[in-house]
């Protein structure tokens, strides 16, 4: 990923945040013939120290599940559209627009498995947490055998990092009057993902 050294973040506590607000993510891999495959998919999470462990599964008949182990995990945080109006030093600087936003790539491996003790766990969790996210009271009952026998038509997966790379593109590489304005207009607007961006830039700030 191109990243100027202004957005580069390494601290691993913002790919935490990132994850959690954003746990929808492409996964990329390359299929026999090296050509770029990429499937969105929910995952879960979890981090100790530098070590980072990501979850997920395929439906079976997805190609991805028969790939080769190498893959990049993309974590696609908020973004938002910056007017060069915005910028008080606009016409002497000739700004333009541009597009602020926080993401994440990962680079690492794949390990698959098709346990059913090991779906049916991964399922629980996965449910039990993206229910509790929406207020929901839906649960995975793994002795179900109706629930059971659904785990036939997925295949696991654990990645595993290698290589982490954060990129938060908030302005930095703008006067604090730009940034303060850009924070400003974005909090103007009636979007989740403007406002997500502002509060980032005020952190950033901060």
């Amino acid at each position: 990923m191109y990243t100027p050294r202004a957005f580069a973040e390494t601290d691993l506590t913002r790919l935490d945040w990132l994850v959690a607000e954003h746990p929808f993510v492409t996964l990329v891999t390359s299929d026999a013939q090296g050509a770029p495959f990429a499937s969105q998919l929910p995952v879960l999470y979890r981090r100790n120290g530098d070590d980072i462990l990501i979850e997920g599964h395929w439906a079976r008949p997805n190609p991805q599940a028969g790939h080769g182990a190498h893959a990049l995990l993309i974590v696609h945080g908020p973004h938002a559209y910056v007017s060069a109006g915005w910028y008080p030093d606009k016409e002497p600087a000739a700004r333009v627009p541009t597009w602020n936003y926080a993401t994440a790539h990962l680079y690492g491996n794949l390990e698959r498995y098709d346990d059913g003790d090991a779906l049916a766990d991964l399922v629980l969790r996965l449910s039990d947490h993206h229910e509790a996210r929406t207020g929901g009271d839906w649960r995975f009952d793994p002795k179900e055998p109706r629930f059971r026998s659904q785990l036939r038509g997925i295949v696991g997966f654990r990645f595993i990092p290698e290589r982490v790379e954060l990129k938060f593109k908030l302005s930095q590489n703008h006067p604090a009057e730009n940034r303060n304005a850009v924070a400003a207009a974005l909090e103007a607007r009636d979007e989740h993902g403007a406002q997500q961006v502002a509060a980032l830039m005020r952190a950033n700030a901060s």
